[in-house]
């Protein structure tokens, strides 16, 4: 016995790994590059298609460019200054936020609806589900474009159908205004963002346990109360994440505000998104528009982050 503690005392004291004892991990360093060469397309990918870009961007944000693509040099931030005192900023600004709420909201809210009565069975109900795929599978340039046609005060077939119906007195252009053409924007925009977001509501709805919703019944829960204190709160995630992702696809929308106001003349129909495009394009300023762009990355970071922090989509239901 003596012996045997006297082998293992001597093994461990000349470094030797005693009998039994787990191998010796190796450091975090070595595992992380043995792991570089299944990251590195990847990691490649990543650098050419973001952050080479982004970080081009804000490079350009602080430099004097021409309007014939020549650096005069760094000014600083003296383009955001440029940007942010411009005196159409302030409605811009709170186009941005009427769209991106407006868009966002009504969405879910038609979304939790449409999703529950998908959640039924009733006859016909999987080539309903087909259906409300299409705005989603069809080109959002493609359906934009529809809808503009079909808005069109003299061959366009909706205004028709709404002079038919004596909805309106008189064709009416929809499109030709800022405030009609922003509030159609934002319609078709909820057109296209609902397949998504009625699909993952339903993913979620699956997900729901039956006996959550049978204890409900038992206790005397009623259809409304059962909804709003079992279904909805188990929903948390799901409509979290739904939102979160129509945030930043909404924020950063071009082609249906593009293709819907572009013609009016003014800002008074356009968010920072669109004004990012005329910087660019009408007065082919690039350090302004790269400026603008990092604002509106920042936004788009403390609105998500505050979304997080005040929705805390992970959080356990009681």
């Amino acid at each position: 016995m003596s012996s045997t503690i006297e082998t293992t005392t001597a093994g461990t004291a000349t470094g030797r790994p005693r009998r039994g004892a787990p191998p010796a991990r190796h450091g975090n360093s070595t595992t992380l590059w043995n792991a570089v060469p299944w990251t590195l397309p990847a990691l490649i990918l990543i650098f050419g298609v973001v952050l080479f870009p982004a970080g081009y961007m804000i490079f350009n944000s602080t430099r004097k460019i021409s309007v014939a693509g020549v650096d005069h040099g760094s000014v600083g931030p003296q383009n955001y200054v440029t940007v942010l005192s411009r005196p159409e900023i302030p409605g811009i600004l709170l186009n941005t936020l009427i769209w991106v709420v407006s868009v966002v909201v009504i969405t879910v809210v038609i979304s939790l609806a449409l999703a529950q009565f998908l959640d039924k069975s009733f006859p016909g109900r999987r080539w309903v589900r087909m259906a409300i795929i299409v705005p989603w599978a069809a080109s959002v340039v493609m359906t934009t474009t529809v809808f503009v046609y079909g808005l069109d005060p003299f061959y366009g077939i909706i205004n028709k159908f709404l002079v038919d119906i004596h909805v309106l007195a008189q064709p009416f252009g929809f499109t030709k205004e800022p405030v009609p053409a922003f509030l159609s924007s934002i319609a078709i925009a909820v057109f296209v963002s609902l397949p998504f977001t009625t699909y993952t509501i339903l993913a979620g709805l699956a997900g729901i346990p039956g006996d959550m919703l049978e204890a409900a019944k038992v206790d005397g829960a009623g259809a409304v109360r059962s909804y709003f204190g079992v279904t909805l709160p188990n929903l948390r995630a799901a409509i979290a994440l739904a939102s979160l992702i129509n945030i930043i696809n909404v924020f950063n929308s071009l082609p249906i505000l593009k293709l819907m106001t572009g013609a009016i003349p003014g800002y008074k129909a356009d968010t920072t998104t669109t004004y990012v495009f005329k910087l660019l394009q009408n007065e082919q300023r690039i350090d302004l528009s790269s400026a603008l762009s990092v604002i509106n990355f920042l936004i788009v970071l403390v609105v998500v982050a505050l979304y997080l922090w005040i929705v805390k989509p992970m959080k356990e239901v009681s």
